[in-house]
Order: C-alpha cells, then sequence, then structure tokens
C-alpha cells in the first residue's frame, strides 16, 4: 500500500477526528444497560459562576446535616446498624461527593475567580468534615449502637470497627474541653493544608536563558509554546515538570542547571515555609493531645505500617542496603563530571544527577530518551494503552460527548465490562498543561462508588489531571517514556477507581490504606518496559511501520537498573525527611522545616545547595504526610504482585492474570484487608525479595531483608 505524505496524511486523520467527534455516543445511550445492571451512572452538573460553586457546596452541608440532625434524633434504645453507622457513610459520601467536583474545578477551570470560589468551598468542606466527627448528638447514637455489641460480619463489621475507631482518633474519648480543643486544632490544621497546596499551585517561575545556556537541550523544545520570548531569550517555567526535568536532563551547562534547580526547589519558600511550619506544630500538637508520641505514630495507626517505628526501620534498612549500589552509582557519575569538567575533585550535586544519568544512558547504553520520544506521540500511546487494558481487565471504553467542557480538548469516557456489557463508571481526560491548572500527574475521584440506599449501585466518575508535552510546531505531543510510565501509572488508579464493587463509599476504589494505594499502579509501570507490551502501541509517528528494536529495548532495561540505586535513594530521602519532620518532638518547640529536611536530603541523597527549600514545594506534605514513606512499601508490594503476570502464559497481556487482579485487588478496595487481597491474589504470602532485587539489593542473607510488607514483618 501506498503511504500518503505526512501533511496529507495528518489532513485526513484531522477530518477523521471531526467525523468521529460528531459521531460520539452519549451517556444517554448507557443508561439502558446501567438499569438493567440496577446501577447509577452520573455525569456531574458543573457549575458555571462562582455562586454557583459556593451555593452547591452550602446546601450539600445543609442536606448533610439535616441527615446527622436525624442521625442525633433516633430513641436510642432502637438505634440499628442501618440508622447508624451505614446511615453515617451516606451523608458523608453525598458531601465528599461536592468536595470532589469542587476540587476539580479548583485544580482545573480557566477562570481565576472559579478557582478561586471553588477553593473556598473546599475550606468550608474540610471545618465542616472536621466538625461532624464532634458532635457530641450523633456519636451517643453510634455509641448507643455500639453499646449492642452487635454481631457483624465481614465489610459491615469492618464499616462499624473503623467508624467507632475513628471518633476514638478524633478524640471523643477524651474530656469536653480538650475535645473542643483537637477539633479546633484540626479545622485550622485543614486550612492550612488548603493554603499550602494553593501556594504551590500558583507558585510560577519563569527563568530566562540564551540558546548558549541551553545547549544541550533537544531542539524540539526550543518549539514548545511560549518557551522562545524574544531574540536570544527563551523562558522556561521551573514549575511546570517536563520543562523543568527536560534542561535539567540535557543542558550541557553546570551553572543552568544549577540555576534552575535551585529555583525549581525554593519555589513557595516565602508562602509555604511558615505554613508548613504551622502544620507541623498543630499535627504534632494534635498527636499529642490525643495520647500518641508523635504524628508518624497517628498516621500510621491505620495503614499496613502501624506504627512511625515500623515505618522509619523499613526506610533506614533500605537506605542501608542500597548504599553499595548507590555508592557505585555516583562514583560513575562523578567520573563523568570530572572528565566533563577538567576537574578530578569534582563533586556530584543534586543539580547534576539527572544530567549525568542521561549521559550514561546515551554513552554506555545508547538510550537517547529525545530520539525514543518519536515512537510516543501521545494519542496513539493512549490508545495503546486502552486496548491492553481492555483486553487483560475484560473492559471496553467508549468516548463520549461531554455535556460540559471546561477545555476544548477534554475527553470523557464510558468504562463497561466487555462480557455483559454493564456500565462500570467514566473518566474524564485534562492532559496537557496550561496558566493556573494542577501541575503535576494525578487521578481525582469525582463520584465515587458506593451502594445507594434505594439498592442501586452508583458507579464512580474520576478525572485524569496531567501535563504531558503539548504538540509543537508540525509535531504531535511527544511523550518521554518516562510520561508514557507516568500515563500506565495514573489510569491504573482510575482502573482502581472505575471497577470498585464494596457496598461503602469508605472502601471504595482507591479507598485503601495510604502504603498500598500506589501499589496497583506502581506494578503496571512494568508493561512500558517489556517488547511484547511497546510493540503493541510505540511506533515512529513518521514511520508507523518502525519500532523500537528489541535491543534498544534490553539497553533502556539495562540502564534503568544502572540507576535504580541513584533514583530510589533519592525517594529514600525524601521519606526519610517526611518521617523526621513528624518524629517526636516536644510541643513548645518550634520547627524550622528547611532545616529539618535540608541535611536529611544532603545525607541520605546529593549535595545540595543551602538556599533551597525542596519541602515547601512538596506537595506530598500535605495528604502524604509522614506517609511518603508508602511508595517504596507500595513498590515492594507492586514487585511482588507484578511476578504473577511475569510467570503467567500470556506475561503482561495475559488475560486470566488482569482479571484475577480486576477481581481480588480493584474490584474489593478497602472492603476486606488489602494484605488478604494481596495475598488471594499472589496466591501465597508476600515477600519482599522481588522489590530487592529490582533495585539491586543483595538477599543472599535472610537477615539483609528489610522489614517491609512481608509475612515476616507483620
Amino acid at each position: 500500500m501506498k503511504k500518503l505524505p505526512i501533511l496529507l496524511l495528518a489532513l485526513v486523520l484531522n477530518s477523521i477526528a471531526v467525523l468521529r467527534a460528531a459521531d460520539l455516543k452519549r451517556v444517554d445511550d448507557f443508561q439502558p444497560a446501567a438499569a438493567k445492571a440496577n446501577s447509577v451512572l452520573t455525569i456531574p452538573d458543573w457549575e458555571q459562576t462562582p455562586e454557583a460553586v459556593e451555593a452547591d457546596m452550602k446546601n450539600a452541608i445543609a442536606g448533610a446535616n439535616a441527615s446527622l440532625d436525624q442521625i442525633a434524633a433516633q430513641d436510642l434504645g432502637k438505634v440499628t446498624f442501618k440508622s447508624t453507622i451505614v446511615a453515617l457513610d451516606d451523608l458523608g459520601y453525598q458531601a465528599e461527593s461536592a468536595a470532589n467536583k469542587a476540587e476539580i474545578i479548583k485544580q482545573t477551570n480557566t477562570s481565576e475567580a472559579m478557582r478561586n470560589a471553588a477553593e473556598n468551598a473546599i475550606k468550608v468542606f474540610q471545618d465542616w468534615a472536621v466538625g461532624v466527627e464532634y458532635r457530641e448528638d450523633v456519636y451517643k447514637a453510634m455509641k448507643a449502637f455500639a453499646d449492642t455489641q452487635p454481631k457483624l460480619t465481614g465489610e459491615d463489621k469492618k464499616l462499624f470497627d473503623e467508624t467507632m475507631r475513628d471518633y476514638r482518633r478524633a478524640g471523643l474519648d477524651l474530656p469536653p474541653d480538650q475535645r473542643k480543643e483537637v477539633e479546633q486544632l484540626r479545622k485550622d490544621l485543614s486550612k492550612l493544608g488548603t493554603d499550602f497546596d494553593t501556594d504551590i499551585v500558583n507558585a510560577k517561575a519563569p527563568v530566562v536563558f540564551s540558546k548558549a545556556e541551553l545547549d544541550g537541550v533537544p531542539e524540539s523544545f526550543f518549539a514548545s509554546p511560549g518557551v522562545k520570548t524574544g531574540d536570544d531569550a527563551y523562558t522556561v517555567m521551573a514549575n511546570v515538570t517536563f520543562q523543568y526535568i527536560t534542561v535539567e536532563e540535557n543542558a550541557k551547562s553546570e551553572a543552568t542547571r544549577k540555576k534552575l534547580y535551585i529555583i525549581h526547589d525554593s519555589l513557595a519558600k516565602d508562602t509555604n515555609a511558615p505554613v508548613l511550619n504551622q502544620m507541623l506544630a498543630l499535627r504534632n500538637k494534635i498527636a499529642l493531645r490525643l495520647g500518641y508520641k508523635s504524628w508518624d505514630d497517628y498516621q500510621t495507626e491505620i495503614k499496613m505500617a502501624k506504627t512511625g517505628a515500623g515505618a522509619k526501620k523499613y526506610i533506614n534498612d533500605l537506605i542501608t542496603g542500597i548504599q553499595p549500589k548507590f555508592s557505585a552509582e555516583v562514583a560513575t557519575l562523578q567520573k563523568m563530571k570530572a572528565a566533563d569538567t577538567h576537574d578530578p575533585k569534582a563533586q556530584l550535586g543534586t543539580w547534576d544527577w539527572r544530567y549525568y544519568s542521561n549521559q550514561l544512558n546515551k554513552q554506555k547504553y545508547a538510550v537517547d530518551k529525545e530520539a525514543l520520544r518519536n515512537f510516543f506521540p501521545f494519542q496513539r500511546v493512549l490508545e495503546g494503552m486502552f486496548r491492553i487494558y481492555q483486553d487483560i481487565f475484560g473492559l471496553k471504553f467508549d468516548q463520549i460527548t461531554p455535556p460540559f467542557k471546561w477545555i476544548n480538548d477534554l475527553q470523557l469516557y464510558v468504562v463497561t465490562d466487555s462480557a455483559s456489557g454493564e456500565p462500570l463508571g467514566l473518566f474524564y481526560l485534562d492532559m496537557f498543561p496550561r496558566e493556573g491548572k494542577f501541575n503535576h500527574f494525578a487521578e481525582f475521584e469525582i463520584v465515587g462508588g458506593k451502594l445507594l440506599p434505594d439498592g442501586k449501585y452508583q458507579r464512580p466518575t474520576a478525572a485524569l489531571l496531567c501535563n504531558f508535552p503539548p504538540a509543537s510546531g508540525d509535531k504531535p505531543s511527544l511523550m518521554t517514556h518516562t510520561d508514557v510510565e507516568t500515563l500506565f501509572h495514573e489510569f491504573g488508579h482510575a482502573l482502581h477507581e472505575i471497577t470498585t464493587r464494596a457496598k461503602y463509599g469508605r472502601f471504595a476504589g482507591t479507598h485503601v490504606p495510604r502504603d498500598f494505594v500506589e501499589a496497583p499502579s506502581q506494578m503496571l509501570q512494568n508493561w512500558v518496559w517489556d517488547k511484547q507490551v511497546l510493540d503493541t502501541f510505540a511506533a515512529d509517528y513518521r514511520d508507523p511501520s518502525k519500532k523500537i528494536p528489541a535491543e534498544t529495548i534490553q539497553k533502556m532495561n539495562d540502564a534503568k537498573f544502572a540507576n535504580a540505586g541513584t533514583f530510589y535513594r533519592r525517594q529514600f530521602a525524601l521519606a526519610s525527611l517526611d518521617l523526621a519532620m513528624h518524629d517526636v518532638h516536644p510541643e513548645d518547640a518550634p520547627y524550622d522545616c528547611v532545616a529539618i529536611s535540608n541535611p536529611i536530603m544532603e545525607k541520605v541523597f546529593l549535595p545540595i545547595d543551602p538556599s533551597t527549600t525542596v519541602v515547601t514545594y512538596f506537595g506530598h506534605m500535605n495528604g502524604y504526610d509522614a506517609g511518603y514513606y508508602g511508595y517504596a512499601w507500595a513498590d515492594a508490594i507492586a514487585a511482588d504482585m507484578a511476578t504473577v503476570f511475569e510467570k503467567a502464559q500470556g506475561r503482561y497481556l495475559d488475560r486470566s492474570a488482569g482479571l484475577k487482579l480486576r477481581r481480588e485487588i480493584y474490584e474489593q478496595g478497602d472492603a476486606r484487608d488489602v494484605s488478604l487481597s494481596i495475598e488471594k491474589f499472589l496466591g501465597r504470602n508476600q515477600s519482599v525479595v522481588p522489590f530487592l532485587k529490582k533495585i539491586g539489593v543483595k538477599t543472599q542473607d535472610k537477615k539483609e531483608k528489610p522489614a517491609g510488607p512481608s509475612q515476616e514483618a507483620r
């Protein structure tokens, strides 16, 4: 068959896309199947004005308060599981759905007024949500039911146990004055957390360089929208992740790399350093009032680690275990810098590791990240991922017309079970950066899964908010291999969200312990390192018949292992500083988050510039506080879970293994203990050995293995 010229081909494909958009289905086309399955498929009504955003939250809270009043007004001698524990889950779910919607508006809307209104609505919700646990009249009804010593099983028992546990953790067992103090502290903390997140989103850092200062940066970067801003003036946004990493990985000039690194790692310095110090003080005070030694003990109690000491031991053991590999890698990169700078005493800094790792990939492993981008045009990767996940998980994705678009290129899909046709949920895709938008990569729940009071099941709606490189000039959006890995990861969260079968909103989808939630998605990152998988979608956009050669993929894997010590040691440094900031601390002693974290970053990872304040732009400090260790914890589970696919007949494309993952992990959510779900999927006890092997830690002696998410450690 004769190939079409590139320009003509682009025009044809564009016309096909226009026709396809006109022929898209609507959500109503799936409602009969939803009704047949006794489920509810919902596209949210998106508010169009700031006043409507605030009114929606006000109405949601008013409805929830009416339900709380109803719980409290019961005859305490006639309370039931449904009228107390389940009723609380019901009303919390409804209010949280309004908050989820406000969060999407805050993170995506093109109007600053809308984003501000949504932020205010979220603060109102969080203040209300904290207060719910301190309604003594409601607690009396819960306690009255608990006093009946109900005989519950399964998910019902788990909901009861954890609801009553939450009341204890909120301080309901404390004297009234102390309880009131904890309530106020938590409300203050919640507001500060929202401010911390907003300061990160609002942190803008345009840095102007000359072409010479950016020598080594690929030409495609200079064609990116907004980069060329004058004669020999190129503006790099330090707060835009792909721009920052592209320069750090490729700029030959150490001065350029260091300048950009200092600005990036000092983002939100003036605003968030005092905010985070206040947050740390409030967290510590709350933990002490509730009878815990530290905030990390409070946070880990409800996770797999169970204690701060358990989390710290796991990370410290990994730091020690990976030391030989890390030292060897740093020595190699340092030699490269010494040769490069003609300085035998040259030291590797934090601003150097991305560049020299990339140079090592090119020189020793012949892996050119920029050249690889030609094999990963965004739309082709997206559609290829869709085909893989649809096949192995027994799903079908249909693009539909969104009734409302907050941006022109917003996409919306319905997910159905491929065998039964049952609609399972919806997901939005908002994939490219813009002013005012959430500036990282994440999956957000909008509508969670839940069995509704009328017996119907509410199917979930989720959103992926990402910041992949946009199209530039005559080139489509071309992803790095890391971008592809990120897409496979984040979409895994969406599938976890959408395929849930948990009865209660509290346990549905990704509502699992924080040190497990990343594991299923981390496991899916393995897919993009496998030739069998890559051959299904990775092709040169200029010549789709051209695939990535097998030897290149092998070299990519070799390079990944060669850099594993450096990559993971940085992860362990971040986990370590997070736990240190939330460790035992005298109540009246002030906090200096930078003074705590910077020395750890330097000791565990690489020399830093002392003016930097990496924690002020470290978004995980709100939400993953005393929990960043969970990435490494979950990574061990992910490596273990991946062995199920690796041993399957079809490896990563094996449908039986995919369906088992869907049934035993995704559908379960937290409806049962996740350790049980993991072991049902594995068909055996957990092991940390696959993870240690993956990161280059020797495991000949069992005593060398760090304690963690394994059978021995529980």
